[in-house]
């Protein structure tokens, strides 16, 4: 009776060591409901939240939400930026600047790309081997800076580093149910490509409605509901409150699985063999989670002509936003 229960114990205390969850960028207008989010996540036992300014007030605000969880904003400097990492099993990193009007995500690079570059440097010294969550943009570009950043330092596991793509399965699957008139948790679409425009995939011919392959106004609004978004927010940013709820979602699938729940899936960015042959290191496809990672990549299954159509098109785009992303940090390796 005796061995079991200490098996016990010393899992539910891993999976309790293993929830501290770090937001890099925590007071920004995706930082604030993500943080929200996961203070209200049960998973969640320590949040540390960390931004350029505006961190420890989110904290204190936060802090008095009546959750387990303790939460504390870091201080915007190196020391603080490590301690908010130290021991972290997942990061999120929603910081760098919202698209405009007329903007592209692609737009966003020069900014966004020098504030991933030097979050990821201080994680891959202060928290190697957590789960990192990219959501700043491009994420297309942004994840291969990531792994040239770790690859530097030789601490790099592509089975650890995530490019969030949930928004784009969340926004199919309502679109889906505005049109079929359904509950959007039935509504379960494949989206496989990339996060932007026409690396966005949905591959409707596997859903509950095939017939919605065909359906250009459906597929293209999947693509560019950002844009119905910023153009919507006028000036005043991009989607920021359904971001959040699709890192928080990504966030607590992967806590699922790192306290052993089995056959957890989710649509995400990563290192994948399914376009290696053509020089394509990374794509998004639907992915088995683990308590390392990455468990199992999935195969994107049978695609109609429209769709596969649409997927050549998006490996066009794909492979120039990843090369983007590598030639920036081979250009500017920062301090």
């Amino acid at each position: 009776m005796f061995a079991p229960r200490i098996q016990t114990r010393a899992f539910s205390a891993s999976a309790r060591q293993l929830s501290k969850v770090a937001v890099l960028g925590a007071a920004g207008g995706i930082g604030q409901p993500l943080s929200l989010l996961l203070k209200l996540n049960p998973r969640v036992t320590e949040l540390a939240l960390y931004d350029i300014r505006g961190a420890p007030g989110v904290g204190a605000d936060l802090s008095h939400i009546n959750t387990k969880s303790t939460v504390k904003g870091y201080e915007p400097n190196a020391s603080g930026l490590a301690d908010a990492l130290k021991g972290s099993a997942i990061v999120l990193i929603p910081a760098g600047v919202p698209r405009k009007p007329g903007m592209t995500r692609d737009d966003l690079f020069n900014t966004n790309a020098s504030i991933v570059r030097d979050l990821a440097k201080a994680c891959a010294e202060s928290c190697p081997d957590a789960n990192i969550l990219v959501i700043s943009n491009p994420v297309n570009s942004t994840v291969p800076i990531v792994s040239e950043v770790f690859k530097k330092a030789g601490v790099y596991n592509p089975k650890r580093l995530f490019g969030v793509t949930t928004l784009d399965v969340v926004r199919a699957s309502r679109f889906v149910s505005e049109l079929k008139n359904t509950d959007p948790k039935d509504e379960n679409i494949t989206v496989v490509g990339g996060h932007s425009g026409v690396t966005i995939v949905p591959l409707f011919s596997q859903s509950n409605h095939p017939d919605l392959a065909s359906n250009d106004q459906l597929v293209h609004r999947v693509q560019f509901g950002g844009d119905e978004v910023v153009k919507a927010k006028d000036g005043a940013g991009s989607a920021t409150l359904s971001m959040a709820m699709a890192g928080a979602r990504m966030a607590e699938s992967l806590l699922r699985a790192a306290q052993g729940e089995k056959g957890v899936i989710e649509p995400t960015f990563v290192e994948s063999p399914l376009y290696k042959d053509q020089g394509i290191d990374f794509f998004s496809s639907k992915v088995e989670l683990g308590p390392n990672g990455v468990e199992k990549i999935l195969p994107i299954g049978p695609v109609v002509e429209s769709e596969q159509k649409l997927i050549d098109a998006s490996l066009v785009d794909l492979k120039k936003n990843i090369q983007k992303g590598k030639d920036f940090v081979a250009a500017n390796p920062g301090k």
